[in-house]
């Protein structure tokens, strides 16, 4: 009996499902609601410091506490002058966190089509450089988690015989021409 092999990139389910559209405002309101207020922190924390380490009262302030002042305005300043990163990173966790449980819908669902169809390997579209033909399942996938395909993916089906070498690209073919 011969094994039916399938792939699918599990990227373009994701993409598909109308919960991902909503992660870019949710990270939004992330950004704005929780990192935002903390960068506004910091700096009025840096100010304040600076204030009380060089400002025209820090002769009032003992020098232990100016030096441990001293000590906190670096690391303020430090992550002052790395806030982009410190968001970029908080930014794609939250993601990250945000798309897990859709990617583990997409699995189970990947699994359950394999299995009611018959695929004994499934793989992910562009892992493999070379493999043996197999069948998209995207199209199944999608219908399994009632997710609408865009109008090129809905006609395409199920494409046999093509590998993830060629990036599912029909193949040309060349017709000559009566001269």
């Amino acid at each position: 009996m011969a094994q039916k092999t399938g792939y699918i990139k599990v990227d373009n389910i994701i993409a598909l499902m109308p919960e991902t559209g909503k992660i870019d405002s949710l990270i939004r309101i992330y950004q704005a609601d929780s990192l935002q207020p903390r960068f506004n922190y910091t700096l009025s924390e840096y100010q304040r410091k600076d204030s009380a380490v060089n400002g025209k009262d820090s002769a009032k302030t003992p020098p232990s506490v100016r030096a441990k002042m001293r000590q906190e305005m670096q690391q303020d300043l430090s992550e002052l002058q790395n806030w982009q990163q410190i968001v970029q990173q908080a930014s794609q966790q939250k993601q990250d966190q945000l798309l897990e449980p859709l990617y583990r819908r997409a699995i189970t669902a990947v699994q359950e089509v394999a299995k009611e169809n018959g695929y004994s390997y499934v793989y992910t579209q562009d892992a493999l450089i070379v493999a043996p033909p197999g069948d998209d399942l995207l199209p199944m996938v999608a219908k399994k988690l009632n997710l609408k395909l865009p109008p090129g993916l809905a006609q395409r089906g199920t494409v046999t015989n093509q590998s993830p070498a060629t990036n599912n690209a029909p193949t040309k073919t060349k017709t000559k021409t009566k001269g």
